[in-house]
């Protein structure tokens, strides 16, 4: 696998970058912090997302931004895909919208971050884990694999030769003989206890319990069916009694029955009269009321205008007050709307006057407003006036401050001198840092000779100091140090002076943008100012023109006022010829009472008489309907006397006896047969419970052979999941000696061409890979014993040999990502560095495609085939790549030279 193409929008420090990557060694450089790790992270991320963060996804995105866009072209067993990643930031949350498709025509896609994620780990066959532990060497955790505890490495190196699996799988089977242990042992003990309560049934004799509860069973059927014919008989005796008795006792219901009618005819009678007498009572009362009717008439005739009670009077009298009735409301009705018209006339003609004394007042109050909005603008203009005087005289100072400064600095030349300090200042603080590097890596190697020196060892060779011709080579070490500290301090002082002089022209910039301003803003007071007069005048003009329009509105109220008065007037004296009207009316109402009055009593006199006449007649139907009840009580008296004599006393109470007999024979055989009935119950019940224990035998026997047959497969399964288990951890075991055997092959022979002919030997690793270095005495060392820089190194050397393991693979090569050093160089001095080269090369001869390292080590720069440059812009604080043909770049540097 190598990767082809990144492209970065808005990713940590980069805006928007684009780098093509080609085969062999590409040497990504610049100065600390100038965002060249951040190129790597970024292919990172796009093939795993948020698992290959050490932060958050909202940490990704510029700072300021709301997208970011991570694109990556890459291409494994030779098939060419491309991945995007795009992030948006609102709302307090991250959407992540990411795709993955194949370039070549073959349909490969996927859609969303976690399938993307799962394609490129089953793709590589390495997870995000995986892939920082075999391929991507990360800034600062170079040392990470040698620093790790012997089971911590076993898991990574397991892992990463896909061994974990294995154990994954040996898992699973120990989980399933486990479950097979529980299910068995479960079953087991059912089995058991089936055995039990089938032997506890078998002892119970079931069948004999049966035998006899089915004999006792007839027994007490028979005696039921006994007592079951002699109730009948009961039953038939109770029910002649019954019938004799029932025959008397309809007689003398009917005896009851014809006393009862003559009861309700002779009350009926008495009733009949009763209301006849008030029938008359009630005509002698009505003849009295019609006279006071008549009476009454008479009072009334005088208030109604009638000579007659007639009905051809009334009927003429209604007619004339109608007729006055209606002359009187159109006059009324005339004089109604006259009057409310001249009160409308008067109420409206005196609101117009209110009206413009209002608006007279508002005019004013507009008028006042003008003048004193006429002299806040005189006194705004005044102001602005004022403030011109101040900024003048602040020019005029800042002005003088350029005058006391440096000849060759002026107003307008002040930025670009500033400017040109900056880049010198850069310059000098970008060799700051290479100088503190190049004086630790010094520091470092006098410390570490020193202690050789002082274990009495060669500080280059390690070997015993008698004789060395390398012992003086670190006094020439400890007078570097000599020179790079007085370089740096040097530089330190000169970056020093670079930030004080920097800061004066900052005042001065700062001097000559306040210029600018104040510049802009006398001309701008200036031209306010003069608006400000030109404002007050036009409104002091306004003001005159409304206080004038004002006096006419309140000359206009005031005769507004006089008509309406006038209105007023004429109202009141239409409103006095109403009230006579409506007089008029009334008496016309009263007179129109008096008649209806007549003629309502008149109405009462004829509904009198009739109500006389209809008692006349009721009293006549009464006296006709008694006389048919007085015959009819004759017949029934005669029915009553036939039927008392037909009730024979005697014989009613002989059959009452017999009855009597029957009914308690029929209680006391029913407690019986319920007895022998419940009995039978408990025995039919008896008889269904020993039934079904012999079906719950016969099932529990069933149970037990299909339960014997489920252990005896259970047991089967057990010992095929042990022997799961055991293969799996055998084959594992297995794997793990043959990779343990590849990797100490591939890692010494990546460890000689390193070291070759030095101190050490070889190295051996352990089936629990456990890593020991033996020196060329045969001394074995702990990896822990080395130096700084050799253990660093050491590290470099396992992790290309586990790469090489993985690429080469056991059974046939496989591809693998690129291999990936983010400044490997932190823990090597110069020498080892140099060795470092030697590994590169050598990986590149083993057939590593494409190698990425990250560094500013001018010796690895020039082992580079391209070299890809780094810079940020201190002032946007962005980051910018550029690609450049190493040959060519040292082609170059030679010319120059």
């Amino acid at each position: 696998m190598k990767f082809d193409r990144v492209r970065l929008v808005n990713f940590k420090p980069y805006g928007d970058a684009d780098l093509r990557l080609t085969e062999g060694v590409t040497v990504i450089h610049g100065l600390n912090g100038s965002g060249k790790s951040s190129l790597l992270e970024g292919c990172f991320f796009a093939l795993y997302g948020s698992k290959a963060l050490d932060g958050t996804l909202e940490d990704v995105i510029t700072n300021g931004e709301e997208e970011t866009e991570v694109e990556l072209w890459f291409t494994h067993d030779g098939v060419p895909y491309r991945v995007e990643r795009r992030l948006k930031s609102y709302d307090g949350r991250i959407d992540h919208q990411c795709t993955l498709e194949s370039t070549d025509g073959s349909d490969v896609t996927r859609d969303g971050a976690r399938a993307v994620r799962e394609f490129v780990t089953e793709l590589l066959r390495m997870d995000a884990e995986a892939f920082v532990n075999c391929a991507y060497v990360r800034q600062g955790e170079v040392n990470k694999l040698i620093n790790a505890t012997p089971r911590e490495r076993q898991d990574t190196i397991d892992d990463l030769l896909q061994l974990g699996k294995l154990e994954e799988y040996r898992e699973r089977a120990g989980d399933a003989r486990l479950g097979v242990e529980d299910v068995l042992e479960n079953r087991r003990g059912r089995l058991d206890q089936l055995d039990e309560q089938i032997a506890a049934k078998e002892d119970r004799d079931l069948h004999g319990r049966l035998n006899e509860l089915e004999s006792e069973l007839g027994d007490v059927t028979e005696e039921i069916e006994r007592y079951e014919t002699q109730r009948e008989q009961a039953k038939e005796t109770r029910e002649a009694a019954a019938e004799t008795l029932s025959t008397y006792a309809e007689k003398r219901e009917k005896l009851e029955a014809v006393e009862s009618e003559i009861d309700e005819i002779e009350a009926s009678i008495r009733s009949a009269e009763r209301e006849r007498d008030d029938h008359r009572d009630a005509i002698r009362e009505t003849r009295e009321r019609i006279e006071e009717i008549e009476a009454a008439i008479g009072e009334r005739l005088d208030d109604a205008g009638l000579g007659a009670a007639s009905e051809a009077a009334i009927a003429e009298r209604r007619a004339n007050l109608d007729d006055r009735e209606a002359e009187i409301r159109d006059d009324l009705d005339e004089e109604r709307v006259n009057a409310e018209a001249l009160r409308n006339q008067a109420t409206n003609l005196a609101g117009k006057a209110d009206d413009r004394v209002e608006r007279a007042g508002e005019i004013e109050s507009e008028a006042d407003d003008l003048a004193d909005e006429a002299e806040a603008a005189e006194e705004a203009a005044d102001d602005r006036e004022s403030s011109i005087e101040e900024l003048t005289d602040e020019a005029e100072a800042l002005r003088e401050r350029f005058a006391a400064a440096d000849a060759d600095v002026d107003r307008d030349g002040v930025d670009g001198k500033r400017e040109a300090l900056r880049d010198e200042r850069g310059e000098v603080r970008e060799r700051v840092a290479e100088l503190s590097t190049e004086l630790k890596n010094a520091r470092e190697r006098v410390a570490e000779a020193e202690e050789l020196l002082a274990a009495g060892k060669c500080p280059e060779c390690g070997q015993p100091v008698e004789d060395s011709p390398h012992a003086s080579g670190i006094d020439e070490d400890r007078e570097g140090v000599a020179e790079l500290e007085a370089e740096l301090e040097e530089a330190r002082e000169r970056e020093a002076a670079l930030d004080e002089r920097i800061a004066e022209l900052d005042e001065l910039a700062s001097a000559a943008d306040r210029l600018d301003e104040i510049d802009e803003a006398v001309e701008t007071l200036g031209d306010r100012a003069a608006e400000k007069r030109e404002a007050a005048e036009r409104k002091r003009e306004a003001a005159a023109e409304k206080r004038e329009r004002a006096a006419d509105l309140r000359e206009e109220a005031e005769g507004t006022r006089e008509v309406a008065a006038e209105k007023r007037e004429e109202a009141e004296a239409a409103a006095e010829r109403v009230e006579k009207l409506e007089a008029s009316l009334s008496a016309v109402g009263d007179a129109r009472e008096a008649v209806t009055a007549v003629e309502e009593r008149r109405a009462a006199i004829a509904d009198a008489e009739d109500e006389i006449e209809r008692r006349r007649e009721k009293r006549e139907n009464l006296k006709e309907v008694n006389d048919e009840r007085r015959d009819r009580l004759a017949d029934k008296r005669e029915r009553r006397d036939e039927l008392a004599d037909a009730v024979d006393e005697s014989a009613v109470e002989a059959a009452r006896e017999r009855k009597q007999d029957a009914e308690r024979y029929l209680e006391e055989v029913a407690e019986e047969l319920d007895r022998l009935d419940e009995r039978r119950t408990e025995l039919q019940n008896a008889i269904g419970g020993v039934k079904g224990e012999l079906r719950e035998l016969s099932e529990l026997r069933e149970e037990r052979e299909a339960l014997g047959d489920r252990v005896g497969a259970l047991e089967a399964l057990h010992d095929e999941t042990s022997e799961l288990e055991s293969m799996y951890g055998d084959l594992r075991a297995e794997l793990r000696q043959r990779n343990v055997t590849e990797l100490e092959r591939t890692l010494n022979e990546t460890f000689e061409l390193v070291y070759g002919n030095d101190a050490y030997s070889h190295i051996e690793l352990d089936g629990e890979y456990v890593l020991t270095v033996y020196q060329k005495d045969g001394e074995p060392l702990d990896p822990e014993q080395l130096s700084g820089g050799e253990r660093a190194l050491f590290n470099l050397s396992l992790r290309c040999a586990i790469y090489r393991l993985l690429s080469e693979g056991i059974e046939g090569a496989a591809p693998t990502p690129p291999l990936i050093l983010d400044e490997p160089t932190v823990f090597l001095d110069s020498g080892h560095v140099s060795r470092l080269v030697r590994l590169v090369e050598e990986m590149r001869g083993f057939g590593v495609a494409q190698i990425v390292i990250v560094s500013h080590d001018d010796e690895l720069v020039g082992a580079a085939d391209e070299l890809v440059t780094v810079e940020k812009d201190p002032r946007s604080n962005r980051s910018t790549v550029r690609r450049e043909d190493a040959a060519e770049l040292g082609v170059a540097e030679l010319a120059d030279d």
